[in-house]
Order: structure tokens, then sequence, then C-alpha cells
């Protein structure tokens, strides 16, 4: 379910060249692309997942996320050709000597949708808020841990103090509330942000209306410092079917599906050739996993949730995963629109990527696993595995109901667990959050998006991460918490050496690993299909070869030229076809310590829940 970030050894110090505002919608365009009412043009997206929570302090699913980036500015972004940090709401960014201190310049062009100017009090406030408001922390919480003090001793001056160094700095990835609007909130933990329309924000989008499950709009920010989106307007529309998505792409109701994340085979090859549809096809930035429930607890230890005992033997969970033919699900399932999973990180990511040795795989082992369960007191009676105290050994799996791979995978994981005696119930649920921060679940599918950074996507398997009272949502992926685990953790945060940083990362990766807690099976390709007579170009990110829906940044959306326009960027700007050139001016400061990594979770952050 989610999504990553950066780090920052060496400061760029980058004053962003204003790009012009978008082209005006052009004459002749499909019905979807211009709205009969108004004569605007409305991209609308087809999308398989929920909204969460339109508040950027508790939003954690990619779509909710996604959305935060348009409504809100970020510190730093992230170009979509490399990934290196870019300005955001700050124009540069520089630490003290001893890395303990960075100063942030805020930009004096950035406007509240209400008319107030964003200042660095906004961001100061923001952050200050995540630090001493558990209720605010929920989604962002990791960013700030290792924070001190924030101040603004001017509206565009931001400085942060941290008690140790941290490799994260130019890709903080957190959206800045205005304080104007959000200091008259009470609870934070749940107020979902969407009380009142349009919401003040000062992204190149504005969040104008909502209905759960329906719907979330947007229109252009006209006043945005970089420039006005193309697109008058951004329709998320949710399709809990999604061969109805891809049939209301066809008839031209809709302008791109996104998948639930990603277009099945059948549904992308049923696409292809179709007139005036694109498919777009990338290397993936999301692992597809299977998770095992190590047991819930609380921070403070207390265990809540009803996982199965026998889950908490490694050996059990090893055989569980020596039973799992990534092959055949790569060849049968995606069918050849995946890559084989093997650590934590995707190799898209090829700085953190990790391979197991051959004497570490975990491959298709039938025979072990057998042994592995014997050896743990799970033998064979008749044809069913039954432990010590005499019970069977049944497990159940969480499943998204909104992907077909989730069912199709869960078939093979029944028959293949069931000639090893293990039974299993596939349980598939349209919001599969409500068991899984319950901890009333054996294993799940998990899937998260991640960024160039690892720092994030491997935070959620800390103890910080664990939730202060029982089925409360957190951070957490699933209530993994482990001391050495911890120590790996906050060793590669402080390590700006990007090689060593690597290192570590590594280990964590293989720590992972031989654990059992994770079980990364595929690393699906970003399969998804617009209107080429709705939408004249889009960029990808990265623009080589990469994804447009759950970037790391808004470049899509914004950069998106609705189709019977006259150009693709008004001349001054020189924006090809492809989608945005960002006219950038950049003095790098290249510190002694040397290197940079820079880059951003999906949460998800999704670095978010899938």
């Amino acid at each position: 379910m989610r999504i990553l970030l950066a780090s920052g050894a060496a400061a760029l110090a980058l004053a962003a060249a204003s790009v012009v505002p978008g082209v005006p919608f052009g004459a002749a365009a499909p019905q979807q692309a211009q709205a009969a009412d108004s004569g605007k043009s409305t991209l609308t997206v087809a999308v398989a997942q929920s909204v969460d929570s339109l508040s950027p302090f508790l939003a954690q699913k990619l779509l909710s996320t996604s959305v935060s980036r348009l409504m809100y500015d970020f510190l730093t972004n992230y170009d979509p050709k490399d990934n290196h940090a870019v300005p955001g709401l700050a124009t540069k960014w520089e630490p003290s000597a001893d890395k303990l201190t960075w100063t942030y310049t805020i930009r004096s062009n950035s406007k509240w949708s209400d008319g107030q100017q964003a200042t660095a009090e906004d961001a100061a406030w923001t952050f200050n808020k995540i630090m001493t408001d558990e209720g605010a922390a929920q989604s962002n919480g990791s960013f700030v841990t290792n924070f001190k003090k924030v101040t603004a001793p001017s509206p565009t001056k931001l400085v942060i103090e941290l008690k140790e160094p941290q490799a994260t700095m130019a890709a903080l990835d957190v959206p800045i509330v205005p304080k104007h609007v959000w200091e008259k909130v009470g609870d934070f933990s749940k107020f979902n942000n969407d009380t009142k329309f349009p919401i003040v924000g000062n992204g190149p989008f504005i969040l104008t209306d909502y209905k759960v499950d329906q719907y979330v709009k947007l229109k252009a920010n006209k006043d945005f410092w970089r420039g006005s989106p193309k697109f008058d307007e951004v329709v998320f529309k949710t399709y809990k079917d999604q061969d109805a998505a891809v049939a209301a792409l066809r008839k031209g109701e809709v302008s791109f599906v996104a998948g639930s994340p990603a277009l099945t085979p059948a549904q992308a090859a049923s696409l292809k050739g179709d007139e005036n549809i694109k498919v777009n096809e990338g290397p993936g930035r999301r692992f597809f996993a299977l998770a095992t429930n190590p047991g819930a607890q609380t921070k403070d230890g207390k265990k809540f949730g009803n996982g199965n005992k026998a889950l908490l033997d490694q050996k059990v969970r090893q055989a569980l995963f020596l039973s799992i033919d990534r092959k055949t699900i790569i060849d049968k399932v995606f069918q050849g629109h995946a890559v084989e999973g093997k650590g934590y990180i995707p190799p898209r990511f090829s700085a953190y990527y990790w391979q197991p040795s051959a004497s570490q795989t975990l491959g298709y082992d039938p025979a072990k696993a057998a042994q592995l369960l014997d050896q743990a007191g799970y033998k064979l009676k008749g044809d069913q595995r039954v432990g010590k105290d005499g019970k069977p050994l049944d497990l159940r799996i969480l499943c998204h109901a909104t992907d077909p791979n989730d069912k199709a995978i869960g078939k093979y994981l029944k028959e293949w667990w069931g000639k090893l005696g293990i039974g299993l119930k596939v349980d598939c649920l349209d919001d599969v959050s409500v068991p899984w921060y319950a901890g009333e679940y054996d294993l799940a599918f998990d899937g998260w998006s991640v960024n160039p950074d690892p720092d994030f996507v491997l935070g959620i398997h800390t103890c910080a991460a664990l939730p202060t009272k029982a089925k409360a949502s957190a951070a957490t992926d699933n209530f993994i918490c482990d001391k050495k685990y911890d120590g790996l953790y906050k060793k590669q945060l402080a390590e700006y050496d990007t090689a060593k940083r690597a290192d570590i990362v590594k280990q964590m990766q293989s720590w992972m690993y031989d654990s059992g807690y994770m079980n990364i099976i595929a690393y699906p390709n970003a399969v998804e299909a617009y209107r080429t007579d709705q939408i004249k170009s889009i960029t990808t990110m990265p623009e080589a070869a990469g994804n447009i829906y759950g970037q790391d940044g808004y470049w899509s959306w914004w950069s998106a030229v609705p189709a019977g326009s006259g150009s693709d960027a008004d001349s001054d700007s020189g924006s090809s076809s492809t989608g945005i050139i960002i006219g950038i001016v950049a003095v790098v400061v290249v510190l002694a310590v040397g290197g940079f990594l820079i880059t951003r979770r999906r949460r998800t952050t999704a670095d978010d829940r899938e």
C-alpha cells in the first residue's frame, strides 16, 4: 500500500526561472476534454483507489498523497529527468559546517489561493505541528523525529536545527499548509479537510469539490508561481470495476486510466491499436509483495490482533516463501509486464538495488519448504499440517478486491500451499485497512511506490512507526519492530557518503529478506493509457521512460496539454511535445563531504498504501 525521499550531502542552491503560463484551450476538442457547460478543458483520470483523507497530515494512499502534491507546495521538488532536487517553496537550501542547521530561502512569489502570502512561518508551523501533535504526525512524522527546533526568523527564511546529521534534508516531502487556515483545526487525527471548498492551497491546482468514492475535482491555479497548468480542470474519478474504467476510456468518457494501480496485461492489450489511445509502459517504481503479520503491537509493547502465531516462527515464514513460484506469477499473472522480485528496492533505483547471494536465495523449493515446516513442528497428518497443539495450519491473506492480480495470485498460493498441507482463505475486501490496522490478518498482499531515496519506505518498518494505541492508524506497514534493523536505519539516515549509505541500505534489505517478514514477488511495470485526442502531450517521470500516474511531483498533470491547443506551450517557454521544460538557474555548492542523492517517497510516498 504506499511510498520515498531524498538525501543531501551537498546542498543545491537553485533559483527557478519561471515557466510561462499554459496555453488557452483551443477549438475542436473531444467531449470530455472540453466541458460543454463552461467551455473549459477537463482532464479526467480514472482511478481504482479511494481517498483515505484529504488532510496531508493523514493521507497515506497513493491517490491521496498525489492529490496533496497538486494542492500544496513542498520545500523542494524533483526534476522529472533525473530526480535531482529542484526548487519548490524553497529557492535554495544550505547546511552549517557541522550539518546540524539547515537554512532554507522561501520564495516571495507564492500565494495561497485566498490571496495571502505563503511564508516561512507557514512552513515552520507545519513542521512544528507534526513535531508536537501525534494526530498530525500520522503520515509524515518520520521526517521530523530528528528535528530539534524549527523557526522562521523572517518571511523568507526557514531554519531547521537537527539533533544529529540527516541525509534527507533536501527531500522533506511534507506538504506545507497555510497556518492561518490550519491553526483553527482542533483534533488533527479526525479532521479530513473535506468540509469547506475550495480548499486553500498554493500548489498548481486548487481542490474545489469531493464526493467519497466518486470523484475529486481540482481547478488550475492561474497564479501558481511556476506557471498555470494547461488544463483548466483535473478530475479523479473512481471506478471500482477496472474493466468499466477501460471501457470509459475507449468511449472518451475519461482521458486517462491509471489501473489499480496498473492496467492488467489483458486490458493493455485490448487498448493497443485503438484509434486515439496510447498505452504507456515503463519500468516500475513499485514492488508487489507478500507481508506477514509478525504480531501486531503498540509502541509500548502491548499486543493486539489475532495473527496466527505460527508466523512468529521464521522457519514457517521462509517455508511459505520457498513454495512460491515467482516465475509462474511473472509469466502467467503479469504476462511478462513485471520483473521477478528480489530485494526491497526495485532495480529502477540501481544505487540501492540489492539481490540475495546464491546461498541466501529463497527460490522455489517445495521440498525444502516441507522440511522447514517439519522442523518447526508442523507435521503432516493426512493431507494437512498440524501443530503441536493439534490444530491445523490454516492461514488468511488480505486481498484488494479492486486488484485482479491479488485474486489471481491468491489462487496460486492456495494451490501451492495446499500441496504442503496448509489451508488458505483469500479475503478480498474493498478496504483492507480496517483489519490491517487492527492486526486481524495473517498475511497480506502489499505494494509500495518507491522513490529514488529509500529512507521513507525503510522507515515504515521501524519500531518508531508502530501505533501509539491498539487498532489506531499509524505509519507502520505490518508491525515489524527489531533493534538490529532500527540500528541500521538510524545509521543510514546520518550517512552523507552515498556509497556508504547504499551499503547500509543493502544490509537492511538483506536482514528483511532473511527475516521472512516481507517477500518481494515482483516489480510490476507501470502500465497506463490515455486518449491522444484529449491529451496532446504529457510528461512521464523519468522523461525517457517512466510513469505518468503517481509521480514524485506534479509534472504529469501540470504539464499535460489539451488536444486541439495551438502548441504545447507558449512560445517563450520552448517546451516540446514531450512535456515540460523547466527553466532553472542552478548554483551547486559542493561541501567537503561531497556528493548528494535526492528524491522522494510516494507513500507515498507514496511513497502511500496501495
